[in-house]
């Protein structure tokens, strides 16, 4: 290592409480969906510290309506800010994008929890908390990253733009506006969860709703109506069959970990009003991963041809067609060549860290990495601290050891990726 990269990786070794302590602060403000604003006055405020160019602004839905990658049923983004924060480079050099969303999932049910979901304790080395593993220890990662740059004086040559966005959990909105305001770069690198594995390829998904017909009758006599319960169970199976048909399609080796590639889940069903009553309709909600080498669109398409086909086959679908419906989430799918120059920077900065290669796998959830890619033509990579298995569940938390090793080798890689000018 030079003499910047020594300085840089001290500066990061004396500073990890700091670090814990911002972590612990950011953990304890709720900044679930709608409440992002709290808990984004306090990145604003740190990133004005550090003295990067801020650009805060309200979300505009109306800009992002008509854009096919936009995919939201928020009511408003009013009072919840977006923030993208520049440190500008002397010019000639990569820039680079490092974005980090802000919003976190509800807590559940709160008795799941041993403490406080917004308490911040840390034990034995993890933090716990709603957010802490996804993603407020990648965001601080990040942060502290940018920050050891700063403190020691090494001037860029690239720009580095941090991005702390809203609304990622629902779609991918705040991204998309920031990619739409104009903010590209040469590379990106999205500190999600990673259990810090490196996702060159991230699967794309959607939410569906799938609604079915039956006929309303006494419970006493129900055989004179068609329970439309029983008639899901049929579209059950048939998208089953389609998971596995799909998944059979995947060879890439990043994927030879995971059982399902991409997954149709059903998540929520909901049908009948009466015990004593055949129900006439059911509402099948569910995700449909998407593959990074396919598009949403084809996806979509091949769904609908499946419930047409089963619909051919069943007489009582020909006559009450089911009614497909795409709404809610959606996830761009993504992917970067595993030889790019950004990979292979990655790569030899976390060897350096950590004396050893990564590993390397494909993303088995979306994140707004497709959106940086599809739309914003910016190379992708996924990388960061926080531990897979804990996110959206109860008692989540991170391991601070690994966000400490995120933060020195995003920072290692921010020196080479965008060049010192000395």
């Amino acid at each position: 290592m030079n003499k910047y990269e020594l300085q840089v990786m001290q500066w990061l070794k004396d500073n990890r409480a700091r670090a814990a302590r911002f972590l612990q602060i950011l953990v304890r403000e709720n900044s679930t969906r709608e409440n992002e604003s709290s808990t984004q006055a306090i990145v604003i405020e740190k990133c004005r510290q550090l003295g990067l160019l801020l650009d805060i602004w309200e979300i505009d839905e109306a800009e992002l309506r008509s854009h096919p990658a936009y995919c939201c049923d928020r009511k408003g983004f009013e009072g919840n800010p977006n923030l993208v924060a520049v440190l500008k480079g002397s010019g000639d050099g990569r820039s680079i994008i490092l974005n980090g969303h802000i919003d976190v999932v509800p807590v559940g049910d709160s008795s799941s929890w041993n403490h406080d979901p917004f308490s911040g304790l840390i034990e034995c080395g993890k933090l716990y908390g709603r957010g802490a593993t996804d993603m407020k220890g990648g965001n601080v990662a990040l942060l502290m990253a940018i920050e050891s740059i700063i403190a020691n004086g090494i001037k860029l040559k690239g720009d580095v733009i941090f991005q702390s966005v809203i609304e990622e959990e629902s779609g991918g909105a705040g991204t998309l506006a920031a990619v739409l305001r104009g903010y590209k770069a040469d590379g990106a690198i999205i500190p999600e969860p990673t259990n810090m594995k490196i996702f060159p390829k991230q699967q794309g998904s959607m939410w569906f709703r799938v609604t079915v017909t039956g006929k309303a009758a006494h419970g006493g006599t129900r055989y004179e109506g068609v329970s439309a319960i029983e008639k899901s169970l049929l579209v059950i199976n048939k998208l089953q069959q389609l998971e596995k048909v799909r998944n059979a399609r995947i060879t890439d080796p990043l994927f030879k970990k995971i059982p399902i590639p991409i997954p149709i889940n059903i998540g929520k069903i909901s049908s009948g009003e009466w015990p004593s009553s055949v129900p006439d309709t059911a509402i099948i909600e569910g995700r449909m991963g998407v593959s990074p080498e396919e598009t949403i669109k084809s996806a979509q398409l091949e769904m609908e041809s499946c419930l047409e086909e089963l619909s051919n086959q069943e007489e009582w679908f020909r006559k009450y067609p089911l009614k497909l419906e795409w709404f809610g989430g959606r996830w761009q799918p993504g992917s970067i060549n595993s030889d790019h120059p950004l990979m292979n920077e990655l790569i030899k900065s976390f060897e350096v860290v950590k004396g050893d290669g990564p590993v390397i796998e494909a993303s088995p959830w979306g994140t707004d990495g497709g959106i940086l890619s599809t739309v914003g033509n910016t190379p992708v990579v996924v990388f960061g601290p926080g531990i897979t298995e804990t996110a959206h569940d109860a008692n989540e938390h991170i391991i601070l050891e690994d966000m400490f090793a995120a933060s020195e080798i995003i920072a290692l890689t921010l020196l080479k990726w965008c060049e010192i000018d000395k």
